[in-house]
């Protein structure tokens, strides 16, 4: 299994696991009873002890049911954080697994990844912007009810949907996030990634911390081995592969908000031959510590290698 494979396995199955999740009972918010069930038990603090004066038994209760699976959470998802960087983005993420998926395909339908982007190559009639426009709107309405499937009963939810008796709000809620998620996917997916996500950011400031952390080196010793792909293209392979839009053999700051999927190396490798050729590699400790302070160039002019 190569890397690329990998990755797309790990986030098919954390995709299934935020749609079904709710459905299985694995983890939600019921707003109909007012707590958390998981894995098909409620999840309260249950501290009526506190009524009865009892107020050690309520702090254990908080310690236990709260801080404690808090604190390991936090801790373990920093130390995996601070060596790895975005890990969790590029590898279980289910908003990036969408922005890969529509990167794809508004690469095959309008000959760019994004709105903002120039074409190849113009699009010929609508078709081409109906069928990115359509999976993007089914998406969008199933990001939206799936997210409403963690707050209400999923079954009954199931139930009122098919037979059109959603209430007011619900229905209110299932436009909403549909409208704002269909706009997310077309026009912002990738801005969101890079300023709007809090998770994001919060992983991209811990992995900026740590000049030994895992990140894309650039093989300098081989630069021009670059020459036959720039000169066959507008954009470089690897540039052109990589989800986030982000110079991928530049500095580590120009890549504040690398989700480590791996995109540019696997790219690479195709343009070299295979992998062992490919000039972009994972790295950590010192020479992780090369890119960091950028000893090498930002970017690779063709006209200067000789």
């Amino acid at each position: 299994m190569t890397i690329q494979q990998a990755r797309t396995l790990t986030r098919t199955v954390f995709f299934a696991l935020f749609l079904f999740a709710p459905v299985l009972n694995i983890f939600r918010f019921d707003l109909t009873v007012g707590h958390f069930v998981f894995f098909g038990q409620a999840w309260t603090l249950n501290i009526s002890s506190i009524l009865t004066g009892d107020s050690i038994d309520a702090a254990i209760r908080i310690f236990t049911r709260v801080l404690l699976p808090f604190f390991a959470f936090v801790g373990i998802s920093g130390v995996l954080i601070w060596k790895y960087g975005r890990i969790y983005c590029g590898w279980l993420c289910p908003h990036f697994s969408v922005v890969e998926m529509f990167n794809d395909l508004m690469l095959r339908q309008l000959n760019k990844v994004t709105v903002w982007e120039k074409a190849t190559k113009p699009s010929q009639g609508i078709l081409p912007k109906v069928i990115v426009a359509l999976p993007s709107l089914a998406m969008a309405f199933i990001w939206a009810f799936g997210l409403l499937g963690y707050l209400l009963p999923p079954k009954a939810l199931f139930y009122d949907l098919l037979h059109f008796q959603l209430g007011f709000g619900a229905s209110v809620f299932l436009i909403a996030a549909t409208t704002i998620f269909f706009f997310d996917f077309v026009f912002t997916r990738h801005i969101f990634c890079k300023y709007g996500c809090a998770l994001g950011l919060f992983q991209s400031l811990i992995w900026m911390a740590n000049k030994r952390a895992m990140v894309i080196k650039f093989d300098r010793e081989r630069a021009k081995a670059c020459r036959e792909c720039s000169l066959h293209a507008h954009q470089k392979a690897c540039d052109a592969a990589c989800p986030m839009r982000l110079p991928t053999r530049n500095m580590k700051r120009a890549k504040f908000t690398c989700t480590q999927c791996g995109q540019c190396a696997a790219a690479c490798s195709k343009v070299q031959g295979s992998v062992d050729k490919s000039l972009l590699k994972w790295v950590s400790d010192e020479e992780a510590i090369e890119v960091d302070r950028g000893a090498h160039k930002f970017d690779i002019d063709i006209k200067e290698i000789k």
